[in-house]
């Protein structure tokens, strides 16, 4: 059984990862599935890597049981990710485009783009590559959850182009973020893509 994204929106709190921490772990002591006590897991161990407890982390998904592709998935995410923070983006990549494929092989959406998203992040030279791919993967979604995608998809791209001086550039993705967050996002989002639409065409 996939593991609810509205479950993990409420246990999740990024500005909080150790109280994340306690709550994962609470609802993966709670949970009879055993598919879903395993991505549970793997979401503990994201929240370890956030308090750059690394060890520990990669100790959690090494004894993490393969039971269902959702929990491959995530295993191989939640490395990328930690080989991330750890500064080795090239082994990052190779995670995450791991995790990439067997969420394609399995029609896993929302778990495909999230690989695609680090992609984008571990191997900049060709980000803008792996967010039209993500953004592609996106197209025939109709999921509300899914397409919330879209606002860290257009944000990202809007701040590469920053960095490059391409201001209009940025200026269209940064308004598609906007776009984007009205439709499928969180009061937080628009706000953020407001801040960052003001702060660029300030120095256009």
């Amino acid at each position: 059984m996939t593991l609810s994204q509205a479950l993990l929106d409420e246990l999740w709190d990024f500005g909080d990862a150790a109280g994340s921490e306690a709550r994962l772990r609470a609802a993966a002591e709670a949970e009879t599935d055993a598919a879903s006590r395993a991505e549970l897991a793997t979401q503990v161990a994201r929240a370890l890597g956030l308090q750059e407890r690394f060890d520990d982390a990669e100790m959690l998904l090494s004894t993490t049981p393969i039971v269902a592709p959702e929990v491959a998935v995530r295993v191989a995410l939640e490395r990328g990710r930690l080989r991330n923070s750890e500064g080795d983006p090239a082994a990052a990549a190779a995670l995450f485009a791991q995790a990439a494929e067997a969420a394609a092989s399995a029609d896993l959406t929302f778990l495909r783009v999230d690989a695609l998203h680090m992609l984008a992040i571990a191997d900049p030279a060709h980000a803008a590559e792996w967010t039209d791919r993500a953004i592609e993967v996106l197209d025939p979604t109709t999921d509300p959850r899914t397409l919330r995608w879209l606002v860290s998809l257009h944000n990202n791209a809007g701040w590469a182009h920053h960095d490059a001086g391409r201001v209009d550039d940025a200026v269209a993705e940064f308004e598609k973020a906007r776009d984007a967050a009205s439709r499928w996002g969180t009061p937080q989002q628009v706000q953020w893509a407001d801040d960052a639409l003001a702060e660029v065409r300030g120095t256009g």
